[in-house]
Order: structure tokens, then sequence, then C-alpha cells
């Protein structure tokens, strides 16, 4: 038996994907079907792959199997169903995206596949941009750089552009360099928020956020994973501080909400020891 888990079997895995293929496609019959699938496009579609795709990440970061096991279905079915539009306009099919995408993984695993050696995952990585470089014909970096803005959110397009870039030795000889440059772009952007129009605000805001993304590059840190925690130690403070006010917090002053804050947040302290 070839177990995707315990007591699941491929066929059974295949069933209930072919399952759930029938019921997309019912659902686009054009007589039969449900008003609003059929009224579905790739480009309405766009914002339930991002929408699911984060509740997917969110429902990992909780460690809820329950949880990660639906939201991987609510991803599944966008995938099913931009197949399904894809295939009724003779364009592509879901099994053109399966296919496509195990050759992939065959051509960018050669140490898995066929007789490549390799050491350790670094140098996987570093095997799989060779090999990807030499499928779409060694574009310049310029071309790469454009697909991340294009295609990744701001942060993770920031972070990826600028590791690009460093591999190359584009880079600061040391972190004090990293740092004196996010000293000078705050400048800059106190400047322009106190001298200039909003269009130079927001180009100085942008240069800050850049560096300090930067400085988190140089640090190995996560941007995206320490706001996420940062979000998350907001939202508790801000249920305690609801919880313990005395009157509604329309009511309180600023004062008083941040006597609030505080003790919340040294409430948070004491149980996380």
């Amino acid at each position: 038996m070839d177990a995707t888990r315990p007591g699941t079997s491929t066929d059974a895995t295949l069933a209930a994907l072919q399952e759930l293929i029938t019921i997309v496609a019912q659902l686009r019959h054009p007589t039969q079907g449900c008003p609003w699938d059929l009224a579905q496009t790739p480009q309405t579609l766009m914002p339930y792959i991002l929408e699911e795709a984060y509740e997917t990440v969110d429902a990992l970061q909780a460690g809820d199997s329950r949880a990660i096991c639906e939201e991987l279905g609510d991803l599944l079915l966008q995938v099913v169903l931009q197949a399904q539009i894809a295939q009724e306009r003779g364009d592509f099919s879901l099994a053109d995206v399966a296919k496509g995408i195990s050759e992939k993984l065959i051509r960018r695993h050669p140490h898995v596949f066929a007789d490549v050696q390799v050491n350790d995952a670094q140098e996987v990585t570093q095997n799989w941009e060779k090999i990807k470089d030499a499928e779409n014909q060694n574009p310049p970096l310029g071309e790469k750089l454009k697909k991340y803005h294009r295609s990744l959110p701001p942060w993770e397009a920031t972070m990826k552009i600028s590791q690009k870039v460093a591999s190359l030795g584009f880079d600061w000889e040391n972190i004090e360099g990293v740092w004196a440059k996010y000293e000078e772009e705050m400048a800059e952007l106190r400047y322009a928020l106190a001298q200039e129009n909003c269009d130079r605000q927001q180009e100085e805001l942008g240069d800050v956020l850049f560096t300090l993304l930067q400085i988190a590059r140089w640090y190995a840190l996560d941007p995206t994973q320490a706001l996420r925690g940062t979000n998350q130690r907001f939202i508790d403070r801000w249920q305690l501080l609801e919880k313990y006010a005395p009157k509604p917090l329309a009511e309180c002053t600023l004062a008083e909400l941040e006597q609030l804050w505080q003790n919340a947040k040294e409430q948070l302290r004491r149980q996380d020891g």
C-alpha cells in the first residue's frame, strides 16, 4: 500500500480527488451549475487564492490539524477551480498542471532522480537555482527582480531582491554600514514629513522600510514572523485590557487606557514566566 497516512491508499486518494474534480465541473455546468461559480474568472478568483493561502498559514502556525486539513482543502479547491476554467477555455487541464509540476520536480531533483551527488540542503538549493536559471535561458537578474516585485507581497519581495543582489556582492561590508544607512534614511523621512509633499514622504517611508528589512536580513530574522508575533501580542494585551476595564473604553481617558495597557502587558509577562 502506498500510504499518505496509515490506512489511506493511493486509490482512495485518487478517488477523493476525482470526486472533487467532478463536483467542481458540476458547479461550472453551463445550465445546471451554480450562478456564482459560473460568474467567476481566473481574475475574480485571485483574492480567494491569497485569502486561502494566508488562512492555511494561520492554521499551520496554530498547529491545529483539523484546521490545517480544512484550509488545505480550501486551497486545493482554488487550484482545481482555476484548472477547470482553463480547461473550459481550451488552455490547459488539471492533468497538465500535475504533469508539469511532476516533470519540474524530477528535473530539479537530480540528486534523487538521477546520479547527482549533494552534501547538504544548501547545495540542493544552489543546484535548484542553477537548474531554474537554465530552464529560463539565464534571464538577467533585473528580470528576476521585476518578477519578485510583481508576484510577491512587498516585504517578501524586498527580502528576495536584496538576497539576490547581495549574492553578487552588492551589499554592505558590515552591519555597521546597514545601521548607518537606516539612520540616514530615518533622517530623510523626518525631513520629508516636515518639509515635503506626500509623494516624497511615501518615497522616504519606503526607503526606511527597505533598509529596516536589510537589518532583518543581516541578522537572519524573518520580518513576517516578527510582525505576526507583534500583532498577536498586541491582540492578547488588548483583549485583557477590554476584560479588566472598569467602564466602557470610549469613556476612558488616554491615561486610563495606558494604565490598563501596562497592567495587561505585565500580566502576560508573568504568565509567560
